[in-house]
Parts: C-alpha cells; structure tokens; sequence
C-alpha cells in the first residue's frame, strides 16, 4: 500500500505514464500490422497510406474514448460503493445501463432513431431517468435515503428496465440486428464527435468529485457519524450520486453499457492506496482508463482476424472478480 503522499503523487505520475503507453500501444497493435514508426510518422508526416489512416482515423479515436470511458466508470463505481456502502455496486446496481439501454431501443423501435448521435442523448436521458426513480424510490418511508435501500431500489429498476428492452427486442428483430453491437458495449467504430459533446459533462462531474471528495470519507464511516460532524448526509449521496450517474451515463451514452470495471478498479485501489477518497477517486480514473485500454487491446487477438467487444472482455475479467469479492465479503 502506497502510505504517504509523496509516493501517492509519484504513484499518479506512473498511473499517467502507463495510460499513455497504453494509448500509444492501442495505436499500433491489432490485425493491421503497424510498427512504432508507423504511429510517429501518422501524426508528424501523415500520408494516405492505409497504415496511417488506420492509425489516424480508426485507432486514435478508440484509444482516446477507452481513456476517458474508463475513468468515467472506475470513478462511478467508487463512488457508489461508497455511498451505499456496498463492495458489490457498480453503475449498474442504480439502473443506469439498463434505464440507458432501455431508452436507446425505446428510440430506435418507436422513433426510428439510427445515428449513434442520437444514440448518445437517448442512452444519457434514460440514465438520468433511472436514477431520479431510485432516488425517489429509496427515499420514501420513515427512515429516508438509506445504502440498503438504495441498493435494493436499484436492482428493482435495473431488472425492470432489462426485462423491457428484451422485450421490445424479441418483438422488433430489425431493432435487435440494429442496436446489438451497441448493447454489447464497445469503443471500436465511435467517431471523436461523440466523446466531444459528452466531454463536458464528464469533465465537470470528475471535477466535482475531486474537489469533494473528502466529504466521502466522513460518509463511509457511517451515517450517524456523518451526521453528528454536521454533514447533510441525504444532500451528499444526491450530489455525488449525481456525479456517478453523469460520469455512467456519458460513458454508456458513448460505448454502450460496459460492466465490471466499477466493480474491479475500486476495490484494487482501495488495497493500493487506502481509504482516502481523494486518493481513491484519481487512482479510479486511471485504473479505469488503463483496465478499458488493456481489455480493448487484448479483445484484438483473441478472436483474430474477429475483435470482441470490450464490454465482453471487461466481463470475461470481470466476472471471476465479482465471484471472488462477493464470496470473500459475505463468507461463502
């Protein structure tokens, strides 16, 4: 574990450098044979040849969007497993794929809706939507906004919003061949645009958490502690709730729902860095970025001349972890 602040920073300055030998890599590796040189002279003495047009115009986009869709979720997921205090949340557990998913079919079989623009907007309305409703939802009785019921209304949602868009799919097969590859989740074939008019938002929201980060600490010890330092508790898990659906819904409105990187990149830096949000939440950024990154690369080459999909890949990873922690957290 890093203990001090000192090797923390150095720990951010190398959390930096391997993301950009990761992007570097994502430039250069896959089924089109390229070289290192190939990547340099692409971008200081571009030509028309398809090694640099490759490079250029399909590889650099998918390294960028890998970069900053994984730290939008390794962000979000900390903080949800932060205000709910369940070692198991993840953007998910608030409906956040499933209500973004759900909106982009509801688009795509009701309004015709095609581009990946429009895409974008849809998966970010139905995002917001479904979490407003598990925030009302577990809100309402006397004992108001608690982390159970939070978790709960947001399984409730999530299975309610993936048995809908199932539905609509199985009755609509032009609809299912249309959007498949977007549910799939996926960083391959997303124009710079996309992330462009979603950037702002995820740079807000990251920057929001930052700042803040330190009144997470003081709200994982637990309510009743939070309370008696003068923390408005509900106001806390609103905002950064707020932050983690804005951070989820900009990262699934651009590659689709990806799941698990919420889940592993918390838990791995909390054992790096320790309990200290403002730690946390930057370290979760890169972890996320160099996981996303590191899942696009390999999903090259394991079915070569075919690519996965990250969001299959990251679940491949993901889902021995998710058994490992749930087995370990609740003694089974």
């Amino acid at each position: 574990m890093l203990h001090t602040n000192i090797t923390r920073s150095w720990g951010v300055a190398i959390g930096i450098m391997t993301i950009l030998i990761l992007m570097s890599s994502s430039l250069v590796y896959g089924y089109t044979n390229t070289t290192w040189a190939d990547a340099f002279l692409a971008f200081f003495h571009p030509t028309t040849s398809n090694e640099h047009i490759i490079i250029r115009d399909v590889r650099f986009p998918r390294a960028v969007i890998a970069a900053f869709v994984g730290a939008c979720l390794g962000v979000s997921g900390a903080i949800m497993q932060s205000i709910t205090r369940n070692p198991l949340s993840s953007p998910s557990i608030l409906g956040v794929n499933a209500g973004a998913s759900f909106f982009v079919v509801v688009g795509v079989v009701f309004l015709s809706v095609q581009s990946l623009q429009s895409y974008m907007w849809l998966s970010f309305a139905g995002a917001t939507f479904a979490f407003s409703l598990v925030f009302i939802l577990s809100s309402t009785g006397r004992e108001g906004l608690t982390p159970l019921k939070l978790t709960l209304a947001g399984s409730a949602i999530t299975a309610l919003f993936a048995s809908f868009t199932q539905g609509l799919l199985v009755l609509n097969e032009t609809a299912l061949d249309q959007v498949l590859f977007w549910l799939a989740g996926s960083v391959a074939n997303r124009p710079l645009d996309l992330l462009v008019n979603a950037l702002p938002y995820m740079v807000v929201a990251l920057l929001l958490a930052f700042v803040r980060a330190k009144e997470l600490n003081v709200l994982s010890i637990g309510d009743d502690v939070a309370v008696g330092l003068g923390q408005r508790t509900a106001w806390i898990k609103f905002f950064f709730g707020a932050c983690a659906v804005v951070l989820a819904g900009s990262a699934v409105a651009v590659a689709g729902p990806i799941g698990f990187v919420g889940i592993i990149i918390p838990h791995l830096i909390r054992s790096l860095v320790g309990l200290d949000h403002r730690w946390i939440l930057p370290y979760s950024a890169m972890g996320g970025a160099a996981l996303l990154l590191l899942a696009d690369i390999g999903g090259r080459y394991v079915l070569m001349p075919r690519e996965l999909p990250v969001g299959v890949m990251t679940a491949l990873i993901g889902v021995p972890f998710f058994i490992f922690v749930a087995r370990r957290k609740l003694g089974i």
